[in-house]
This record gives structure tokens, C-alpha cells and sequence, in this order.
């Protein structure tokens, strides 16, 4: 029997009048399918590309999105029980009062860690750790982070700090207050002052960007000079921002652009590379990952800071002020209470 659910809905693609709110009903689950009551899910910038319809192979609209969540399951799977605090990474349809998901990507949450960190820490913090991994950060490195004080900036500037780097990076005058206070030095994007002041220190051994292509040239640029050979740098792309910080259109080819990126690692005898991180659920690293952010949790090794928490019903308003904000850590939607 179908329950009356409400969801967050992108009509079609374009501005913030493009989603809402809508009226539905959801089917029981399927074989293999556990129903979930999300508490929350996270936001970022892939809503405000989902609904741009600038997300790379996105689905058509209309369509439900929410990325991750953190919720309660209301039936019982094979391993996975009702009442289990579970989290996982949906990509779409989070934002839901109810949703039917694979039990297989179900990841239950341990005692001692709460909905609005789990919901964090399986996009936010398990992309940081992900990235990190495959930079093989280590103590005494210098490291670059683009956009500091968001979600996944924050995680891995937290992260590499954990192993003992030193970090630099990017953020808004507003938050540059709070990166310093958090033991990192930040340089306002715009001005380009971080890319002499990266080469003066002889270049970093890492630099996460989210940012796009352009931003891509200068990353590469300030990693160790390809003349020395000495040191190894690597610039890790995870996301094309740019447009969904600045509401400007994509430049250029996507696939020509990330083609672009990687040729970069034909150069013969070089000491820079450069690769394009994705999360998926599928990867091996994945669940573990996620459990390995789960006891640095309780640990307290990590905090999972929460920048914004928006009401489902309010998603207009997270579409439009998300850029603008100011603070660390990741945004959520709060579905319902815990």
C-alpha cells in the first residue's frame, strides 16, 4: 500500500523557482530494498548544479535530490533492521520524507555518533578522507585547499592537519578569521596573492580544488617546480564550483576540460600529476572509509562541524543563500526529527 510522503521536487531546470515542495506517494520497498525515514540530508553544491541541470550525467527532470542522508530504517532487511540508524549515499532522492534503498549500500551507525554527523560524514568528510588518501599526505607537507571553509574544504583541511601537514588555502574575507583560528592560512581567491606565495615557499606537495578548470592552471602552477624534481606535488580536482558559487555558465567542454587535466601526466619525467576524485558507493574503500571517519568521531580526534541546517520546507532558501553563508562545515536539510 502506497504512503502520502512530501519531497523536495526539481520541476525542470533553472533558476530557485524551478524547486519545491511537492504531495506524493511512495510504493512499500522492493526485494533487496529497506524504507528509510531520512532526518537528514546534505546539501551542496551538486543541488545547485542538479538543478541548474549542469551536474555531470545527471538524471532528467523532473527529479528528487539529496545526495546523502542519515535516517531510520522503517523496515527490516536482511541485516538491517527497523529502527537502525543507518546512513548512505543516495546521489538522488534524499530529500524525502521516505525512500526505498538498497540494503547493500546501507551503512548502519554506530552508538555515540549523531544523524547530522553521519549525514556529513559519508560525503562530506568520506570525499576529504578519500582525497587525502590518494595524496598520501604526510607530516611536514604543504598543502593547498580551495574553499577552506565548505563542507569538503574544511574536512580535508582538518584531515591533513591530522597528519601533519601545513595548511594554506582559499576563503571568503568573511570565514578567514575562522581558518586561522583553526590553525590554517587562508588567501582570498580573487587576488591571486596565493599562487606567489605558494611559489616563494618553493610550491606544495598537494592542492585539492573543486573549483573548475581555470582554477586547475593555477593549482597545477603552484605545485613544485618541474626543474627541481625533488619534490613530488600533486593536484587533486574534485568538482566543477565555479558556476554553481558564481551562477555563471559552465566553461567550456566538461570531457575536454577533465581530458585537459589529465594529459598533464604524459609529461615525461615530471614530478606533478594530477587526477580527477570521485566518491561512489561502489568503490572498495568506501564503507570503510565511512567507518574509519566514524571512530576518529569517537576518538575525538574529529569534530564534524554543521554550518547551516535548513528545514525541508524552506529549500528555496538553502538554494539561494548556500554561496553566501558565512562559517565552516557542511549544510543540511533537516527531513524530520530524530
Amino acid at each position: 500500500m502506497a504512503t502520502s510522503i512530501r519531497k523536495v521536487v526539481i520541476s525542470s531546470f533553472g533558476d530557485v523557482s524551478k524547486v519545491n515542495v511537492e504531495s506524493t506517494t511512495i510504493d512499500p520497498p522492493k526485494s533487496g530494498e529497506v524504507q528509510v525515514a531520512p532526518i537528514y540530508s546534505g546539501f551542496s553544491g551538486a543541488d545547485i548544479n542538479m538543478r541548474r541541470g549542469q551536474y555531470p550525467m545527471q538524471r532528467k527532470a523532473p527529479l528528487t535530490p539529496g545526495y546523502c542522508l542519515a535516517g531510520r530504517a522503517k523496515t527490516d532487511g536482511d541485516h538491517i533492521r527497523a529502527g537502525d540508524l543507518v546512513a548512505c549515499l543516495t546521489v538522488y532522492d534524499a530529500e524525502a520524507e521516505l525512500v526505498n534503498l538498497p540494503e547493500k549500500y546501507l551503512i548502519r551507525v554506530p552508538d555515540g555518533i549523531t544523524p547530522e554527523a553521519a549525514t556529513a560524514i559519508v560525503l562530506d568528510w568520506a570525499t576529504a578522507y578519500g582525497m587525502v588518501e590518494r595524496a598520501n599526505v604526510t607530516k611536514g607537507q604543504r598543502v593547498f585547499v580551495h574553499g577552506a571553509s565548505g563542507a569538503v574544504g574544511y574536512a580535508t583541511m582538518k584531515l591533513c592537519q591530522l597528519r601533519g601537514a601545513t595548511v594554506y588555502g582559499t576563503a571568503s574575507e568573511r570565514n578567514q578569521q575562522i581558518i586561522r583560528e583553526n590553525g590554517a592560512t587562508p588567501f582570498l581567491y580573487t587576488n591571486k596573492d596565493w599562487i606567489k606565495a605558494m611559489k616563494d615557499l618553493g610550491g606544495v606537495h598537494a592542492v585539492f580544488d573543486a573549483l573548475g578548470p581555470a582554477s586547475w592552471e593555477e593549482s597545477y602552477d603552484i605545485l613544485p617546480p618541474c626543474s627541481t624534481g625533488a619534490e613530488q606535488g600533486i593536484l587533486v580536482a574534485y568538482g566543477q564550483n565555479q558556476q554553481a558559487l558564481s551562477g555563471s555558465e559552465p566553461s567550456g567542454n566538461a570531457m575536454l576540460n577533465v581530458a585537459k587535466l589529465l594529459f598533464k601526466n604524459a609529461k615525461i619525467f615530471s614530478n606533478r600529476s594530477t587526477v580527477l576524485y570521485y566518491i561512489a558507493r561502489d568503490q572498495p574503500t568506501f564503507v570503510p572509509n565511512v567507518n574509519a571517519l566514524f571512530r576518529l568521531v569517537k576518538e575525538g580526534k574529529i569534530d564534524v562541524v554543521i554550518k547551516n541546517i535548513w528545514d525541508m520546507e524552506d529549500i528555496k532558501t538553502a538554494h539561494e543563500s548556500w554561496a553566501t553563508n558565512s562559517g565552516i562545515g557542511s549544510n543540511l536539510i533537516r527531513i524530520s526529527k530524530a
